[in-house]
């Protein structure tokens, strides 16, 4: 015992003295970005250890380390984790309309906050470990999981060992480094079939932009920055158009509206302009982290020559580079703003005809959602000269859900991908790229890790419905109903039985912020209900007793002994009393949207019928 105690030492001493520390855990999250910080607080809450490692010294990646502080979509969805972190801005700010600074967002902050409000979030989790500054170099895949070796800011070699390992990067340059295959650029109409989608597909990707947070310094002050190299004002002639593309509002020049699109609590502004602004084309995807470095200044270079055509040309010199905004030097924040990456092959390959016509195509992705999103399809491509043209801001999406599937390899174990990463086609990037939904893939991400390690399986193996249910369990949404918000008492079951799309909710598209009703109290036939029982009891395929008339008491109990599961009065009158509807009933009672859900969950249990990947019903467990 003593020899074994004595070799013990002289590990740690070696350890110690070599500068190599090696730790283990259950979860390693690569990236501390939008999706990555989601993930490990959700995996914490669910009790399973992680580790995450990060780049920079703050959390949030596009929300705060690249500046994106103004929140695109999801104002009337806040799901789970988004809406707790929203929450946390308006108990700061002091309120919902202290936070709508600006008019391309119904949230905007400081990205500063946001990080020191991430930072808050994950210190309250006693199962998280951040490695700062802190990069990866390789992850190797073991029989037990996964081995994920790093330097720290001092080059010390970092060795983490985990069960199940989730990319979060911002680029999806860990599942490419272990050769899981992807997509880039724009997508051929071969591969998904997609209405939009090009004849010939290519590998050009959205612009981006390297943000800058300027501050308002009060009139008679002069910040006006040192002329740029290469600077020319036609490059920005035309910046002050504000029509809006989505309205058909057109003829619009306003400079100041433009300045405050993106205008932040306490005199800021986010610089973040597409239309002869600071994107840049740069497709860095694949190259290298030394030459990405270098791009990457062009796009600071670009930023601040529109920094000074802000100041010189258009008159705003009292807004000067917010240098105490970041913790770097030269008062940009540490990464630039991808809108797009590799997206993954997934067990789902989710695109435009999933959100446009969900209940009509061959996969009914709709039954595995576990993110949603209710932004329109939005493209950055200004820069590049001569992309093909797609008309993008014409698709005219409902608001949607993003299968399970698009987060799991196809042909690979142990993975989960998350942030831009995941199996979308490239138009539809144009929506999940936003942070909302970002952060949603993040918390889903989390579950499914978790999930995985507690019951000692393959993320691939979770059970949808199980991640679903636990999703729900923390007020995370997994349809995108409007009218179905997580105060509402039978929340979890009305989004359960959405998912199973017997009862079907309406989508609309609608401006910048699409949606989907539920309708909770409409009225509702014996046949709507028959047509929607059909996929779960067949028996009722050759049934044409139901009526159209609206549905009551007695039809629903036809219907029900059509197919074995007879339900007595007194039992609809007890689910009712369990489930917090009030008042009495008799044969007559009609019944709503949510009475008929609050019955097909818990006398009939459709929820708990498992589902694949395409969201077809296992038979067997039927």
């Amino acid at each position: 015992m003593q020899k074994i105690f004595l070799q013990f030492i002289l590990i740690i001493a070696t350890t110690i003295q070599l500068g190599y520390a090696q730790l283990k855990t259950d979860v390693v999250i690569i990236g501390g970005g939008a999706s990555g910080t989601m993930a490990a607080i959700q995996a914490s809450r669910l009790g399973v250890n992680v580790v995450v490692l990060e780049e920079t010294v703050w959390l949030g990646g596009m929300l705060t380390a690249a500046g994106v502080s103004a929140i695109d979509g999801n104002h009337r969805l806040p799901s789970g984790l988004w809406a707790e972190f929203r929450q946390k801005l308006y108990d700061y700010y002091g309120g919902p309309k202290a936070v709508e600074t600006g008019w391309v967002s119904n949230t905007l902050f400081e990205p500063s906050v946001g990080n020191n409000i991430l930072q808050e979030m994950v210190k309250r989790e006693k199962n998280i470990q951040v490695l700062f500054e802190t990069t990866w170099s390789k992850a190797d895949k073991t029989s037990t999981g996964w081995i994920v070796t790093a330097k720290d800011k001092k080059g010390k070699e970092v060795s983490v060992e985990g069960k199940v390992l989730i990319d979060a990067t911002e680029l999806g340059d860990v599942m490419a480094s272990l050769n899981v295959p992807y997509y880039l650029g724009m997508d051929s109409k071969s591969l998904n079939n997609e209405p939009f989608a090009l004849v010939e597909g290519n590998d050009i990707v959205q612009d981006l932009t390297y943000v800058i947070t300027l501050k308002d310094f009060g009139k008679g002050v002069d910040k006006t920055i040192k002329k740029p190299k290469n600077y020319s004002k036609e490059e920005f002639a035309g910046c002050c158009d504000v029509s809006d593309p989505a309205t058909l509002l057109k003829d619009n020049n306003d400079c100041f509206k433009m300045l405050t699109y993106g205008r932040l609590p306490n005199n800021k502004f986010m610089i973040n302009w597409p239309k002869k602004g600071n994107d840049i084309y740069l497709n860095i995807v694949e190259k290298t982290p030394a030459e990405r470095v270098k791009l990457l200044e062009e796009a600071k270079q670009m930023t601040l020559r529109f920094v000074y055509y802000i100041q010189a040309e258009l008159g705003f010199k009292h807004l000067g580079i917010d240098f105490s905004e970041y913790p770097t030097k030269d008062g940009f924040p540490m990464i630039p703003y991808h809108r797009e990456s590799r997206r993954l092959q997934a067990k789902s390959l989710f695109s435009l005809q999933h959100i446009m016509t969900p209940f009509e195509t061959p996969e009914s992705y709709y039954r595995t959602g576990v993110v949603v999103g209710d932004y329109t399809i939005d493209h950055h491509h200004y820069k590049y000269g001569n992309a093909p043209e797609i008309d993008f801001v014409k698709i005219r999406v409902p608001s949607y859900n993003v299968p399970m599937g698009a987060l799991i390899p196809k042909d690979y174990e142990g993975l989960i991908v998350a942030e831009k990463s995941i199996g979308v086609s490239n138009i539809v990037n144009g929506a999940t790229r936003l942070q909302p939904v970002v952060l949603g893939i993040g918390q889903a991400s989390g579950v499914v890790a978790a999930l995985a390690v507690q019951k000692g399986i393959n993320p691939s193996k979770v059970a949808i419905r199980d991640v679903q249910s636990t999703l729900l369990d923390h007020k995370a949404y997994i349809m995108p109903y409007i009218d179905v918000p997580s105060t509402d008492p039978q929340f979890k079951i009305l989004h359960k039985i959405g998912a199973t799309g017997i009862l079907r909710g309406i989508g609309i598209p609608y401006k910048w912020a699409n949606q989907t009703w539920f309708y909770p109290e409409r009225e509702i036939s014996g046949y709507e209900l028959m047509l929607g029982l059909r996929t779960y009891y067949p028996e009722l395929l050759n049934n044409w007793t139901a009526s159209g008339e609206p549905l009551n008491v007695r039809d629903l109990q036809e219907i029900f002994s059509a197919i074995g599961k007879q339900i007595t009065l007194n039992e609809v009158q007890d689910i009712f009393g369990q489930t917090g509807i009030s008042g009495l009933v008799n044969e007559e009672t009609r019944l709503d949207r949510r009475k008929v859900a609050v019955l097909l969950d818990h006398h009939l249990k459709v929820f708990e019928k498992k589902v694949d990947f395409k969201g077809n019903l296992i038979l067997a467990n039927n």
